[in-house]
């Protein structure tokens, strides 16, 4: 997206009345945004998928495919479903206007064009969307770190397993030991005691019998 760069922002206009687009390619140009225009709806389909723009300004009542048309086609790819649309028409009636929010569209503008309105509904989306792709990054951002602290507490309960598996084992050795010096002295005991046994029994019977 171009509006985590330095441009201002990057619109497609797409109207069939070359007037409407001059117009609006003079009075955006002037205020430092990128300006492409397209006279139909097809040549704003084709161009969207070459380079999406951060904002489209599309045109209602066109011949071939009408507005409502390619806004519901770019809702459709995920590639292009984030890119705000403000719709379009010397149509004034709600129920268009209902339609245009309806598919997708995030604003709409009236012909004939006032310029201070298409500024301030211009910056309005592009701020919109430049908050939208903050917030995407942050919790790109969160979601990265949350996997690595998942991965970091992971590997401590792994290590602390293995620490316990360890101090089991360490404790088995020792008790080990124990029995093992504990057996050992009884067994010297009992030795000595045997040879204390039979000591005394040999000298029992190498003493002399008295009459």
């Amino acid at each position: 997206m171009n509006l985590s760069q330095s441009s201002k922002g990057d619109i497609l206009i797409v109207d069939d009345t070359p007037d409407n687009l001059r117009l609006l390619s003079t009075m955006l140009t002037a205020q430092g945004y990128e300006v492409r225009s397209v006279k139909s709806g097809s040549a704003a389909l084709m161009g969207i998928q070459g380079q999406p723009p951060d904002l489209l300004l599309l045109d209602i009542t066109m011949p071939g495919i009408n507005g409502y048309e390619v806004c519901q086609q770019l809702k459709s790819y995920p590639s292009t479903r984030d890119i705000p649309v403000i719709f379009m028409s010397v149509l004034n009636e709600a129920f268009d206007k209902v339609k245009a929010f309806a598919i997708g569209g995030v604003d709409y503008i009236s012909k004939p064009f006032q310029v201070e309105e298409v500024l301030v509904r211009v910056e309005n989306q592009l701020t919109l969307r430049r908050l939208q792709i903050q917030l995407q990054e942050r919790n790109h951002q969160l979601q990265a770190a949350d996997a690595e602290l998942r991965r970091a507490l992971d590997q401590e309960r792994s290590l602390n397993q293995r620490i316990e598996e360890l101090a089991t084992l360490e404790e088995r050795n020792r008790i080990a030991r124990d029995i093992h010096d504990s057996l050992g002295h009884a067994l010297v005991a009992l030795n000595i005691q045997m040879e204390t046994a039979l000591t005394l029994g040999k000298m029992h019977l190498t003493k002399p019998t008295v009459f």
